[in-house]
């Protein structure tokens, strides 16, 4: 895969919804919003929106730089803005770094913004997705070189949204992780939570036999609703999670 195209965004995009890239500094979001709601203005306001959602976190970290390092559950103070205080309480409950919440963090953030404009809503940001959504959904699982990648999705009902899908990975995309897993997908309405599982729990996989300890470990962190790991050609999942073929 060409990770620097993001080919991995096929995966989520919906044929009734408009998808539109933004990006803002480091901030690269691909948006799937309803037809009629599409506009060159919403494209703009989007990307104001990000810069709002971003430069509490940057004054924060700019005076708090170890809460960027830390591979470790990082306290903050509750005067902290709320997005850092969502990313600390995720990595708390992960047992991680607060950082490893950041792209799920924005992508709620963002995603909260556009759902009062448009009723569905899928939000995009390194593998992690906020989703909205009045009917039925189907997000394809990319997971690098096994073979179940692109061949299984994810099924997801309206009555699960709002919902944060993440993954993980050890072999695809730049973001860190000390595990081998092909993909790790969490499900969970805080899409910061997802995120930060998923990384704490790609963390835990090296091998095939790992996949049932994985799952039994994000299984008991409260808030998550469903995991799937996949590592080679073997799978695992928990929680609500319904899988569907994906068909050619």
């Amino acid at each position: 895969m060409d990770y620097t195209e993001r080919s991995y965004r096929q995966h989520h995009r919906q044929e009734d919804l408009v998808h539109f890239q933004v990006a803002v500094e480091e901030t690269d979001l691909d948006i799937g919003v309803r037809k009629e709601r599409f506009s060159p203005e919403l494209v703009e306001w989007v990307a104001e929106t990000i810069r709002v959602c971003r430069k509490p976190l940057e004054d924060y970290v700019t005076k708090n730089p170890d809460f960027v390092s830390a591979l470790k559950p990082y306290p903050v103070l509750p005067e902290a803005p709320e997005i850092v205080r969502r990313m600390s309480e995720a990595g708390r409950l992960a047992g991680v770094g607060p950082m490893a919440a950041v792209a799920g963090a924005v992508a709620e953030w963002v995603g909260k913004s556009i759902a009062k404009r448009s009723r569905d809503v899928i939000v995009e940001n390194g593998g992690d997705i906020f989703m909205r959504s009045s009917r039925i959904r189907k997000v394809g699982i990319f997971a690098g070189s096994s073979p179940l990648s692109s061949r299984i999705a994810i099924e997801v009902r309206p009555n699960q949204t709002p919902l944060g899908i993440c993954t993980s990975s050890g072999k695809v995309g730049h973001s860190l992780s000390f595990g081998k897993a092909d993909a790790v997908v969490v499900l969970s309405p805080s899409v910061p939570l997802a995120d930060a599982v998923a990384t704490a729990t790609g963390n835990l996989v090296q091998t095939p036999n790992d996949l049932e300890h994985a799952i039994e470990f994000a299984s008991q962190i409260q808030g998550v609703t469903g995991v799937l790991v996949i590592k080679n050609d073997r799978l695992a999942l928990w929680g609500n999670v319904k899988l569907l073929p994906i068909s050619f």
